[in-house]
């Protein structure tokens, strides 16, 4: 396993979980900006206000719930949205996420 930390298998989803993750408007524009992506983004690249110990705090919370996996490359933790995994489970859910809506 070296470095990696562990993530959920798609059995144990949870919806309640996933749901408590997506609530946060930070780890929602986290799931966004990952989605949006043409790559998996390290931690240090989004655009988010909080401070670097908070982040770390919104990244787990993500990777418990099973929306995020993060892996090493050298030094960089990266961050890869699980949105295949996200829509065998919970079908149309990140699509509901991540759509913009016109005004």
């Amino acid at each position: 396993m070296g470095r990696t930390p562990p993530h959920p298998e798609v059995s144990q989803f949870d919806l309640q979980q996933v749901l408590e993750a997506l609530v946060d408007p930070v780890r929602r524009s986290i799931v966004t900006q990952l989605d949006a992506a043409d790559e998996d983004l390290s931690c240090g690249t989004f655009d988010i206000s909080v401070s670097k110990s908070t982040a770390t705090h919104h990244f787990k919370v993500l990777r418990e719930a099973g929306l995020i996996r993060q892996y090493y490359v050298g030094t960089s933790r990266l961050n890869a949205l699980r949105r295949a995994e996200m829509d065998a489970a919970f079908p149309g859910l990140l699509d509901a996420l991540t759509t913009r809506r016109e005004q």
